[in-house]
C-alpha cells in the first residue's frame, strides 16, 4: 500500500520526532511504500496568500503553487498524520498543508452545490498524536483534533476508511514507561495496518 505520512513537529530530537520514526520503520517493515513528507524539513509554507484564497475555487489553476504535494496525496492509498496538539490543535504548519492542498477538485468536489468527497485513493486514515494534558481535559475542550480528523478528513476519504486516532494524553506527567508503552503500540499498530 502507498502511505503518505504528513510529520508536524519542528524538534529532531523531540518525542514527536521518535513516533514519527517508529511510524515509518514499521510501515516500512510491513512491506507498505512510504512517501515520507516531513513538513518542516522540506520547508512546506503554510501561508494561505490572498492569490491562493481569491483562486481557490478555480480549478484549473488553484493546485499549480502546491502541485508537488498534490500529486503526493492523489498517489496515497493510506494517510497517516504524526503531529503533536499543540493548544487543542494542529501544529500551524499541518493545518495550513489543509488549508493549502486540500483544495476544491483534491480533497473534495462540488456536486449541485453540494460538497462531495473526493480522496477515494485513501482507504487508511490514521493520527498518531500527543496532548500536554489529560484525556479528560481534551475531552472538556471538545477534543477538536479528534474531531477533525475523525469527521472532517474521513468525510473527504473513501467511504469505507475508518479512522484510527492513536494519543499520548498528558505528556506533561508521562514516564518513560508510558512513553515506550505508546511507542510499541505505535509500532505494533502500523506494522497491523
Amino acid at each position: 500500500m502507498r502511505v503518505l505520512v504528513l510529520y508536524a513537529h519542528p524538534n529532531p530530537e523531540s518525542y514527536g520526532a521518535a513516533l514519527h520514526q517508529a511510524v515509518v520503520a514499521s510501515l516500512r517493515e510491513a512491506g507498505h511504500e512510504v512517501d515520507d513528507c516531513d513538513l518542516y524539513a522540506e520547508g512546506f509554507d503554510p501561508v494561505l496568500s490572498r492569490e491562493g484564497r481569491v483562486g481557490y475555487h478555480d480549478l484549473a489553476g488553484n493546485t499549480l503553487p502546491v502541485a508537488g504535494y498534490v500529486a503526493r496525496l492523489q498517489a496515497a492509498q493510506a494517510l497517516v498524520l504524526c503531529f503533536p496538539v499543540w493548544n487543542f490543535g494542529y501544529p500551524a504548519i499541518l493545518k495550513g498543508f489543509f488549508d493549502r492542498v486540500f483544495l476544491p477538485g483534491v480533497s473534495f468536489k462540488m456536486v449541485d452545490g453540494k460538497v462531495a468527497p473526493n480522496l477515494w485513493t485513501i482507504r487508511k486514515l490514521v493520527a498518531v498524536t500527543t496532548y500536554g494534558g489529560s484525556r479528560w481535559r481534551a475531552m472538556l475542550m471538545g477534543d477538536p483534533p479528534r474531531k477533525l480528523v475523525c469527521r472532517v478528513l474521513r468525510a473527504v476519504c473513501h467511504p469505507t476508511a475508518r479512522p484510527l486516532y492513536l494519543a499520548h494524553y498528558d505528556m506533561n506527567r508521562a514516564t518513560p514507561e508510558s512513553r515506550d508503552s505508546f511507542l510499541a503500540t505505535i509500532a505494533k499498530k502500523m506494522r497491523a495496518l
